[in-house]
C-alpha cells in the first residue's frame, strides 16, 4: 500500500475537524459529520463568516488569525507585506483587519507554502497590488494539478494571477519597510515547499505548519511531506530561537521556544512508539487501536488532527 494511501483518515472526521480549524467553531451540528464533500469546499464556504482576530506583536509585525493559516502582516512606507493570503472568501474580513492596522496598501505577499488555506487569496491580492514570493515548490504545485488524499480532493491548476511572481531555491532575503525579511527553504517536512519567515530586527520567527501550537500536525504525504521531516523542521526552529523569540505556528497561538520544544519532543515520542509497533508487524488498524498517542491527545488532540489521524500519519512515513 502506498503511504499517501496508508496515511488517509475517514472524509467525514477531517470534515468536521477542519471546519473547526477554520471558523474557530467547537461545537458542531451533527449534519456536518455526515457531509459528503470534500473539507476543502467545506473550509472555503466556512470562511466566509469567520472571525478575523488582530494581535500586534513587536515593531510593526501584527497577526490575522482566523482565515486558513496566521497571516503576519509587516506595515511601513513600502505598503504592506503579508505571510500568507487566507481564504478568498473572508476577503472583506481580512480587508477590514488589514485596515484597522493601517492605510498602506498591500504591496507584498509571501507563500509559506502552497496549500490552499495559506494560498487560497493569492489572486484577489495580487489584484490589489501584491507582488507574490514563494519557494519554486509552491508555483510548481499551484501550477499544475495536485491531489491531495487526505483532502479527497484534486486541486486544478491555479489562475495565473494566483502564482507566485518571485520564486527561489534555498535562501531569499527581502528589505521592505526599513526591515529585513529572511525567507529560508525547509528540508521536505509539512510538504516540500515549506519556508520559515524571520524579522530578525524584531526577533520574530514565522515557521508556519512546521509548527501546529498545542494541536497534532497535518502531514501532506501527497506532496513531499514526512513525520521525520517534520521532526527534522522542528529541531531546526528550536535550534534558532532563544527564549525571547516571538514564534507564529501556521495554526494556534502566538508561540515561544519552550513551546516549540514541546512539539518537537511530542513528534519524537510518538514516532518512536508507533515505529516500534510497525516493527513489530502490527497493521495500522492494529497500531491505532494501541493508542501511541495516549499521553498526548488531551492537550494535542482536541483540534484539526486528533490521535487516531496523527497516528495514522505518522505510519505512513515510518
Amino acid at each position: 500500500m502506498k503511504a499517501k494511501r496508508a496515511s488517509r483518515v475517514s472524509r467525514r472526521h477531517f470534515l468536521a475537524s477542519s471546519i473547526i480549524a477554520t471558523t474557530g467553531v467547537w461545537l458542531l451540528p451533527h449534519r456536518l459529520f455526515a457531509g459528503a464533500e470534500s473539507p476543502v469546499i467545506t473550509i472555503r464556504n466556512a470562511a466566509a463568516t469567520a472571525k478575523i482576530s488582530v494581535t500586534k506583536l513587536r515593531a510593526n509585525v501584527s497577526v490575522l488569525e482566523g482565515s486558513g493559516g496566521n497571516i503576519a502582516v509587516l506595515t511601513g512606507r513600502d505598503g504592506k507585506v503579508l505571510v500568507d493570503a487566507g481564504i478568498t472568501a473572508s476577503r472583506p474580513l481580512i480587508i477590514e483587519a488589514l485596515n484597522s492596522l493601517s492605510g498602506d496598501p498591500v504591496k507584498h505577499l509571501i507563500n509559506s507554502h502552497w496549500h490552499f488555506d495559506h494560498t487560497d487569496g493569492n489572486e484577489w491580492l495580487h489584484s490589489v497590488g501584491a507582488e507574490i514570493t514563494a519557494h519554486e515548490n509552491t508555483r510548481k504545485h499551484l501550477s499544475t494539478t495536485t491531489r491531495v488524499e487526505d483532502w479527497n480532493f484534486t486541486f486544478p491548476p491555479a489562475p495565473s494571477d494566483a502564482l507566485p511572481t518571485k520564486v527561489f531555491a534555498d535562501e531569499q532575503t527581502l528589505h521592505l519597510n526599513s526591515s529585513t525579511l529572511a525567507l529560508k527553504k525547509y528540508s521536505p517536512a509539512h510538504t516540500d515547499s515549506d519556508i520559515s519567515i524571520g524579522f530578525p530586527d524584531a526577533d520574530i520567527l514565522h515557521v508556519a505548519d512546521t509548527f501546529w501550537n498545542g494541536h497534532f500536525p497535518f502531514i501532506d504525504y501527497s506532496t513531499g511531506g514526512s513525520i521525520d521531516g517534520m521532526i527534522r523542521a522542528a529541531e531546526a526552529n528550536v535550534a534558532r530561537v532563544t527564549d525571547k523569540t516571538i514564534v507564529i505556528p501556521g495554526h494556534g497561538p502566538i508561540g515561544n521556544r519552550s513551546q516549540l520544544v514541546e512539539f518537537r519532543d511530542m513528534l519524537v515520542s510518538v514516532r518512536e512508539k508507533v515505529s516500534v509497533l510497525k516493527k513489530e508487524g502490527k497493521s495500522v488498524s492494529e497500531v491505532v487501536a494501541a493508542k501511541p498517542t495516549s499521553n498526548y491527545d488531551a492537550k494535542w488532540g482536541g483540534f484539526v488532527i486528533d490521535g487516531n489521524f496523527f497516528t495514522r500519519l505518522v505510519y505512513a512515513g515510518v
